[in-house]
């Protein structure tokens, strides 16, 4: 590859989930690096290397404390998230086509940064995330028929406070509880080893921003519909079930009807882990084009 191809190879960035960070996307990042692509977890405001993790989190926990205790996250906005997004593709576009994908909630804020800038995107790609069209939010799918096989009440009994009072829905990831463990290996995990769920709780964040559910989140047909759409339909889903990802496909498809989504789908639970040969081959195509 010479010089001059290399400066126009495609760029993947990849948005993470809710209470997440990049660091559930590294081994996809690993292997499509090795691949020879260009590809970079994108840290949303507040979590990563900017998690917060509050001071009656650490053992021992003080679960009373732990409920009050207040949260940098309750100030972040989904412009937050957008504006972030944004910056990185830009500074990405200038060596070459931008890949934007997004996982579960991340959904959201790749739906309204392809709003912002659809010019500046060759692709979106949803991978089991919400991708609201017809109706206005994260939440107001929640209550949807397709929705009702959703164990995401099993994730909730993780709730330590009223996300509508400390303005962060802050999740206690290391619960004594064995209901908590439980309920997140059937919903989130699927087929992990109890050492598998014990590795995915300790990369999880507990404090989340509690606006971005009830954020503005429609992608718009005369700015996002114009972007190439791939949706990744992970089968095994429990948390976002397959009924609901398949009638985000066919609303996206009835607003852009001349934009049909690429459909593809992955025998997997909601957190993957990303770095699954069929979702490293299915990035890797992408990218090849």
């Amino acid at each position: 590859m010479s010089n001059h191809e290399a400066e126009r190879a495609p760029t993947l960035l990849f948005v993470h989930g809710t209470n997440s960070s990049s660091a559930l996307g590294t081994g996809l990042i690993r292997e499509l690096t090795l691949r020879g692509h260009r590809a970079l977890m994108v840290d949303l405001p507040g979590h990563g290397d900017e998690a917060f993790y509050p001071r009656a989190y650490q053992a021992p926990q003080d679960l009373q404390a732990l409920a009050t205790e207040p949260s940098p996250l309750a100030k972040i906005t989904i412009d937050d998230y957008v504006e972030r997004v944004v910056d990185v593709v830009r500074r990405a576009r200038r060596l070459g086509p931008v890949i934007l994908a997004g996982a579960s909630q991340g959904g959201v804020t790749l739906s309204r940064v392809g709003n912002a800038i659809p010019e500046l995107l060759d692709r979106v790609v949803y991978v089991a995330a919400y991708c609201c069209v017809d109706l206005p939010n994260l939440t107001a799918y929640l209550s949807t028929p397709e929705n009702g096989d959703s164990l995401l009440s099993q994730v909730t009994q993780a709730l330590v406070a009223d996300p509508a009072v400390l303005g962060v829905t802050r999740l206690n990831w290391r619960s004594a509880d064995p209901a908590v463990f439980q309920g997140v290996k059937e919903a989130l995990a699927g087929d992990f080893t109890d050492e598998g769920v014990s590795r995915l709780l300790n990369l999880l964040e507990p404090d989340e921003t509690a606006g971005i559910p009830i954020a503005e989140a429609r992608g718009e047909a005369h700015t996002w519909g114009r972007i190439p759409r791939t949706y990744v339909r992970f089968t095994l889903d429990r948390l976002i079930p397959l009924a609901l990802q398949d009638r985000f496909i066919r609303e996206a498809d009835r607003l852009t009807p001349d934009n049909p989504t690429d459909v593809r789908s992955v025998a997997a639970p909601h957190v993957g882990p990303f770095d699954r040969p069929e979702l490293v081959e299915i990035f890797s195509e992408l990218l090849s084009r």
